[in-house]
């Protein structure tokens, strides 16, 4: 007997080929984090894992916020593909292209004052800010190509390219890992050559896409797309498009980073403790975030082409298919934490305690998977104002209170609290206006953006 799926889940075969290669290709950014953070754990000196932890708060800023570039040209791109509009999408493109090279460029520009006042802000005594620093000054020049990378992983998802994305991600991710080795281990130059291996791999990876981009644009459509390319209304639209998915990455980055500020003032060892459970967190967030990402593809796909039956079946499945990840990331670091940890570090009065706080990557792994689901459907859609307006509740009503009492107890388990709050209101925000865009008009084309 040929078992056929209900014509609302045919979807279900494209959901899961997309969904494998771009978990696998998340996987490799965390992966390289935890390399990075195995090779300075294991040093003798601990101030440099801190150090780099510290420092590492404002590439979340710069970069990690910066991630609305993927997201906002994976849904344009997404959508023009549904429409078969291939000039619409080499410009999507260019123009997310030029803007990812000039804040590239500015931020490389901008890099001193960056630093100081980065620094100023942060907490941490001077011999952990001395490491940071050195880290900061060899990471920051891979900007540009960072950037670039952002865009060229959200045009060549949107166009369901994932293995020139899975590709890009293994260059970028086992140079790293060779270059980590060669630089901290064999060469000793520490939290220095930590930020300079990301840097270096981050431009091979550029040169991976730079060649496949070549390979699978057509000359007419090219020459066609540069000759409207500085449409500058057209780039302005594209700009706005993008600030309310920009708000959403700079409230998600804004959290951790005041969590890791508010662990750092707690003390080197509590710092490095959280430091180690949020590369696990992070593990597990930017695998769901693979299923995120295709849901944002799938959901783009399928509002140009006016699918709005498939809409709720596709995000029960993102949600299923998420919490089955998450709840498999809990299992091993609950269950196993001698042997996950030891992997990381072989400092004991950070592994004797961390076990302490491990439960917490349970409510905080499981709450989240159900948010980026909710997050990626909304960001398909492009209903840019619906996610503003969710972060922005979620952080000022179940982040910030929690991070003040957490700061004024100096509590980290109520610190760890604080993620579980901001990550839950934002769950509910968002899932209570789910049943009105399905109901919305299938007639999209006029609202299509062109960007």
């Amino acid at each position: 007997m040929t078992f056929v799926l209900p014509s609302s889940y045919n979807f279900l075969p494209r959901f899961y080929r997309l969904a494998s290669v771009s978990m696998l290709s998340n996987m490799m950014i965390p992966l390289a984090g935890l390399v990075d953070t195995a090779f300075l754990g294991h040093l003798a000196d601990i101030r440099h894992l801190a150090g780099v932890i510290l420092g590492t708060i404002l590439f979340d800023y710069l970069y990690r916020v910066l991630k609305f570039l993927r997201s906002s040209t994976n849904t344009i791109t997404a959508q023009a593909t549904g429409l078969d509009q291939p000039k619409e999408v080499v410009l999507v493109g260019l123009r997310s292209g030029l803007i990812g090279l000039s804040l590239g460029l500015l931020i490389i520009l901008l890099q001193y004052p960056i630093q100081k006042f980065g620094f100023f802000v942060l907490s941490g005594s001077p011999d952990i800010e001395i490491s940071g620093m050195n880290y900061f000054n060899g990471r920051i020049w891979g900007a540009p190509a960072v950037l670039l990378n952002f865009v060229f992983f959200g045009w060549f998802l949107g166009r369901e390219m994932n293995g020139v994305v899975l590709l890009m991600s293994i260059i970028t991710n086992g140079a790293n890992v060779v270059l980590d080795y060669f630089m901290i281990v064999k060469w000793g130059w520490e939290s220095m050559g930590a930020g300079l291996a990301t840097a270096f791999s981050q431009y091979l990876g550029l040169i991976v896409g730079l060649v496949a981009a070549i390979f699978t644009i057509q000359g007419k459509v090219f020459l066609d797309a540069i000759s409207e390319l500085f449409d500058w209304v057209a780039i302005k639209n594209n700009v706005i498009l993008k600030s309310n998915i920009l708000i959403r990455f700079l409230i998600l980055i804004s959290v951790y980073s005041i969590f890791t500020n508010l662990s750092a003032g707690m003390g080197k060892i509590v710092l490095s403790e959280n430091g180690l459970l949020l590369q696990i967190a992070l593990f597990s967030q930017f695998t769901v975030q693979g299923v995120g990402v295709t849901t944002q593809t799938l959901t783009g796909n399928f509002k140009s082409k006016g699918n709005q039956s498939q809409m709720l079946p596709l995000l029960i499945t993102s949600i299923i298919s998420a919490l089955a990840i998450a709840l498999s990331f809990v299992f091993v670091s609950v269950v196993f934490p001698e042997q996950v940890f030891g992997l990381l570090t072989n400092h004991e009065e950070i592994s004797s305690h961390i076990t302490d706080y491990t439960i917490w990557l349970l409510p905080v792994l499981i709450i989240t998977a159900l948010a980026f689901m909710l997050e990626g459907y909304f960001i398909g859609l492009k209903e840019g104002v619906i996610l503003r307006n969710a972060v922005l509740i979620a952080f000022f009503i179940g982040f910030v209170p929690l991070a003040i009492a957490a700061w004024y107890f100096q509590s980290n388990h109520l610190l760890w609290g604080t993620l579980v709050s901001y990550m839950a209101i934002l769950m509910v925000v968002l899932a209570v206006q789910v049943p009105g865009t399905l109901h919305q008009s299938n007639n999209i084309k006029d609202s299509i953006v062109r960007s």
